[in-house]
Formats: structure tokens, sequence, C-alpha cells
């Protein structure tokens, strides 16, 4: 009886969004040219980014790095998505599933890192201006970027760790669009409380961390805004510096919503919500907010355009 009761499940089914034919052709247009325009402005920006000299500097490559995170992110998480729409078959095996959650987990906590070293990267550039090239020097910005992917492919490894030693024995039924770790726990017939802990520990301490790094450099660079003297350079130091913060706000507030709380694992109407944001809003975002803003990135694009022209 024990044995029949905790005969593991090998595959689970994504059930998605919705069984309703005409939204889910309404969904898979959106979801599809959202994808599109995610992967070309990201890899584009990359690419603008490598193959331009002018643009190899810290905040660019920490740019071009967090665009290459956000491309990882759509690529581990929207193809399968949108094959379900109207696949019959939405299964997933159980190590499909932890590829996905792996690749998930490696680019979010990898952009976690990123968006500190970018608002240091900006509290030094606009707080200590003439101490910029020995504060926030090439060396420094590539320990940085490695320690940023260093931290992105360990905390994943554990989390895949620990989810190996649950067996699914429930439902194989997972009430998402991906695989994530908070409905996987749900389905599991061991006691998921050590997996639960941990991830509140890790999750918890890297984004706390990350977190206090941003809200102190933005401290100081609206400290040093507003003691501008100018009013047009203070407006549009202000207006770039908000939609920067706005984007890591969103960013930051779903993953703590999700992940950062102990009663999250029992709330699983709230994950595809909160979910859309981090794993595909985000990542649409992010080329537009840092680089179409950006007089450089856009003096480029007009350079380029020009020279085919």
């Amino acid at each position: 009886m024990t044995k029949e009761n905790h005969s593991m499940t090998t595959e689970f089914v994504l059930m998605g969004f919705t069984d309703n034919p005409d939204m889910k052709t309404l969904l898979f247009v959106v979801f599809f040219a959202i994808y599109l325009v995610t992967m070309v402005g990201n890899l584009g920006l990359v690419t603008l980014i490598y193959m331009e000299r002018r643009l190899h500097t810290p905040m660019y490559i920490f740019l071009g790095n967090l665009a290459l995170m956000d491309s990882c992110c759509s690529c581990a998480i929207t193809p399968k998505m949108l094959q379900n729409f109207f696949s019959e078959d939405r299964r997933i095996s159980l190590y499909e599933c932890m590829v996905q959650f792996y690749f998930l987990s490696l680019a979010e906590t990898t952009d976690c890192f990123l968006l500190a070293a970018m608002a240091y990267d900006r509290y030094v550039a606009i707080c200590r201006p003439l101490q910029y090239h020995t504060m926030m020097s090439m060396e420094l910005c590539i320990q940085m970027t490695s320690g940023a992917y260093i931290g992105g492919v360990l905390h994943p490894m554990i989390e895949v760790g620990l989810l190996l030693r649950l067996t699914f024995c429930r439902s194989h039924q997972i009430n998402h669009f991906f695989c994530d770790v908070l409905p996987l726990y749900r389905l599991s017939c061991v006691d998921p409380y050590i997996n639960e802990l941990m991830v509140l520990i890790l999750a918890g301490s890297f984004l706390i961390f990350t977190i206090t790094i941003v809200l102190i450099s933005y401290f100081y660079i609206l400290f040093t805004i507003f003691t501008m003297k100018s009013k047009k350079g203070r407006g549009k130091a202000l207006s770039t510096c908000a939609s920067h913060f706005l984007s890591v706000s969103i960013f930051y507030g779903s993953l703590l919503f999700t992940y950062a709380q102990p009663s999250s694992v029992n709330e699983g109407e709230k994950d595809i919500p909160v979910a859309i944001f981090y794993t595909l809003i985000i990542p649409l975002l992010n080329p537009f907010i840092y680089s179409l803003r950006n007089k450089e990135v856009t003096n480029v694009i007009k350079r380029i355009i020009n020279k085919r022209q």
C-alpha cells in the first residue's frame, strides 16, 4: 500500500490559462506577439552593444547581459506555453520540468544581481562622476558580471537538487503555464517543508541583498538629482530614473510576492497573474525602458539606419 501510494509521477500536465477555444486563440496571438517583440528587442540590444565599441562600458555591459538573461527567460517559458494552447498533449516530463525551472531560475537570479550592479553603476555615474573610472573600473564590471552569473548558476542547482528529493504521487496536473517550484510542492507526497524553508531563505536573502543595494543607490541618486540647480537636467534625470525604478519595482515586487512569503505554497490561485509580470512583461519592457530612453543607444541606431539608407 505504501509503495503504491508513493509511486513517483514522471510526467505532468501543464494546465495553462483556459480551455475556452476563443480565449486560447486570443491569448496565443497576444503572447506570440509579446514573445517576438521580446526576442527581437533583447537580442537586437545584445547585438548592438557587442558590435558598437562606444557601448563597451560598464553600464552597457550590464545592460547587454540583462537583455541576454531576459531572452533566456522568454525562451525557457514561452515556446512550450504557445505549443500548449493548441496541443492535445500538454504533458511535460519530470526532467523537462526541472530543466525549464532551472533556466528560468538562472535568468531571474542573474537579473537580480545585474539590476543591483546597474543601480550601483548609476549611483557612481550621477553622484561620483569624477571618480567613476576608479570606482567603476572595467575589472570591477567583469567581476560583478561574473558574480551575477555564478549566483545565477548555483541558486537553481540547489533548488533542483532539493526538488529531486520529493516524490509526486498526487495529481499530475500543474495548475500553471510553466514548471515552477511552488505548484510542484503542492503535488508532492513528501512534506516539502525543507524545500519551502530553503526557498524562503535563499530567495529571501538574495532578494533582500540586491534590493538593499538598489534602494540605497536610488536614494543617493534622487538626493543628488533634487540638489541639481538646472531644472531641465533635474527633470530629465528624474524621468529616466523613474522609469528604471518602476521596472525594478515591478520585477522585485512580483518575485517577493511569489517566493518570499511563508504562506505562498498554499496560494495557488495567485501564481499565474504575478508570474506573467516577471516572466513575460518585464523581459518585454526592459529593452525599451533601458535603451530607447537612452540617447547613446538611440544615436547608434539612427547612425546604423542612416548608413543603410
